[in-house]
């Protein structure tokens, strides 16, 4: 038995990386060995110890721990996916985040992550057909991490969403793989529209803190889209817009800004 525990351990290297990293921290902080054993240890697996943890978050009068425990390894169980995309946002996060050098911190204490991979599970229920669970997914997400993604939205894999707080993602929403977005970005419609209504997200883009993106307007890949920005309008690929409305400031070809993290931008004439 435990040669094959080894053996499927061994097949994950950001399982192995977490479990190494986690007996770590068991030494070394006894006051936390029990939380750290059961949220990480006991398991034999990444989609195992991910179902645990967000069952402890998003549990409930209305649902138990346990039936959001069960709800959840269905979803990784019967969609494999799934569990690439986790290891994608992983990696997101643990490249991209300069407060973040290992896999095990999101995966305990991030609730970006934590948000992130629950409306994974409220889009698997969406699809199927399990409509009202799913709703209610995104209501208890709301609630727990202050984080609103509607489950019918569609995300990418490789997303780093960076502290989190006041993230607005609505229904008909795309965004494409390896995109970084901060704290209180809304995806949003225009609020009379229905629909198609809101934005697409090409992949490697960077969405700065604070920014609105209203409409069903498409934002290119390898874009930059400013801090408080307020954007109501199509942007070319490799441009970087900023402003109240936005405009483009510069027309530059970053390779994925997404992955660089630079905020900074060099304007096009005056700014």
């Amino acid at each position: 038995m435990r040669h094959a525990k080894s053996n499927l351990i061994s097949k994950d290297p950001i399982w192995e990386a977490i479990r190494e990293e986690v007996t770590r921290d068991a030494a070394g902080e006894p006051l936390l060995a029990s939380f750290l054993h059961s949220a990480v240890l006991k398991h034999d697996s990444l989609e195992k110890a991910l179902s645990f943890n967000l069952a402890a978050k998003l549990g409930s009068a209305i649902l138990s721990e346990m039936l959001i425990r069960e709800v959840v390894d269905d979803a990784l169980q019967y969609d494999p996916a799934i569990g690439q995309q986790i290891r994608g946002d992983l990696r997101a996060v643990r490249e991209r985040d300069p407060a973040c050098d290992r896999f095990s911190t999101p995966l305990l204490y991030f609730k970006g992550f934590h948000a992130l991979q629950s409306y994974r599970v409220a889009h698997w229920l969406w699809n199927q057909s399990r409509r009202e669970l799913a709703l209610f997914m995104q209501n208890r997400i709301s609630e727990v991490f202050a984080v609103d993604i509607h489950p019918a939205a569609r995300i990418g894999t490789g997303i780093m969403i960076d502290h989190a707080t006041g993230v607005v993602i609505g229904e008909t929403a795309v965004v494409g793989d390896n995109v970084s977005m901060l704290h209180e970005v809304t995806l949003g419609g225009t609020g009379k529209d229905t629909g198609d209504r809101h934005p697409k997200i090409g992949c490697g883009v960077l969405l700065g803190a604070g920014a609105k993106i209203l409409g069903n307007v498409v934002i290119g890949r390898c874009s930059k889209v400013g801090a408080g920005s307020v954007v109501l309008h199509d942007v070319p690929p490799n441009s970087t817009v900023a402003g109240v409305p936005a405009e483009i400031i510069a027309e530059e070809h970053p390779e994925q800004p997404a992955l660089e993290m630079d905020h900074k931008f060099s304007c096009r004439g005056d700014c």
